[in-house]
């Protein structure tokens, strides 16, 4: 063997018997990355420091709308979920999973929506105007009416795209369903001042008589309540406001006012009648009304002469009422 040759031998005998004094980290295998992951993920789940959901994606055709949902699906449209649908085209799919419940003995649905009726608008007009592909996105709990009530108020209670009226219609109706009327309860439950539930509760229990006179009901806000309220105390100004209501509703110009100047408009007529120039004191008045509630005439007492009947024109009443309540008067003063 030459010199040459038998040098190389040694060398590599020697780096076979010599171990690195540096050795490099050996990379470990896929396989045991995912073992180690998956004894990691048991180990949370075992402490109880991570929870399991269940996301699925699923055709929006197969939901229905939960029966205490907070939103009315109704009132969604193109205009009320541009932004949520714009932002699902620039992401390509839904991003945040809807809330949902398993239904039985239903043969057309197998979920129904606690949370996220417009995300299905969104994801059910997006499928029938050329993106066939999008599914909707939920994420599927076990939940009782109660705790499907208060997660659907905390997912909405910040968005300006539910309104105040819906909300307060969301909380009287829960009030009886799963607090059995009692509002320091519900208020305890869902972490809020029994005032401020107060004033939705009251938004919502406003009557269909004062209802009337707003074209847009939904534009009412809870500030709205601290002035509508007082004028519904005393039994004379109800009738009179629900009688400005009739007549505001009747006429196409004042019933599309804004909700201020509504407001306003009704608070003038709830305002005491001027008072009598003869004695100085305030004129005696009544309202005489048809047996379905619509105010007929105010009767006011000017002096020991006569009366001054006002005729409510626009207050819902017939003029078959009118003529009885006319006679009435008659009656009770000429005999």
């Amino acid at each position: 063997m030459s010199r040459k040759n038998a040098g190389f031998i040694a060398d590599l005998a020697a780096g076979i018997d010599k171990p690195d004094a540096n050795p490099k980290p050996r990379r470990t295998g896929m396989s045991t990355n995912v073992l180690a992951d998956r004894e990691n993920r048991l180990a949370e789940l075992a402490a109880g420091s991570a929870i399991t959901r269940t996301q699925e994606l699923i055709d929006p055709a197969r939901c229905r709308m939960w029966p205490g949902h907070n939103r009315q699906y109704s009132m969604l449209n193109e205009e009320r979920c541009a932004d949520l649908i714009e932002s699902i085209k620039a992401q390509g799919r839904q991003e945040i999973p809807a809330i949902v419940r398993r239904v039985k003995d239903d043969p057309h649905h197998d979920f129904e929506v606690v949370c996220g009726a417009r995300r299905h608008w969104a994801i059910s007009w997006l499928r029938t105007h050329n993106y066939p592909d999008f599914r909707y996105l939920v994420e599927i709990r076990n939940l009782s009416d109660e705790e499907a009530f208060r997660l659907a108020d905390l997912e909405n209670r910040a968005r300006d795209d539910l309104t105040d009226l819906e909300r307060a219609r969301d909380y009287l109706r829960a009030l009886d369903s799963y607090y059995q009327g009692r509002q320091k309860d519900m208020a305890e439950r869902m972490n809020v001042t029994q005032s401020w539930l107060s004033r939705y509760l009251d938004l919502a229990r406003l009557p269909a008589e004062i209802m009337v006179a707003f074209a847009r009901p939904h534009d009412l806000r809870i500030k709205h309540i601290t002035a509508i309220k007082p004028l519904l105390k005393p039994e004379a100004s109800r009738i009179k406001v629900f009688a400005e209501a009739s007549r505001i509703a009747g006429e196409a110009v004042t019933h599309n006012q804004s909700v201020p100047d509504i407001i306003r408009a009704l608070a003038r007529a709830a305002q005491t009648e001027p008072t009598s120039r003869t004695t100085g004191k305030s004129a005696a008045k009544s309202i005489l009304s048809s047996k379905a509630g619509n105010p007929l005439l105010r009767v006011e007492n000017k002096d020991r002469q006569g009366l001054h009947l006002t005729l409510l024109l626009h207050a819902g009443g017939s003029r078959k009422d009118v003529e009885a309540a006319l006679k009435t008067v008659l009656d009770r003063h000429w005999p």
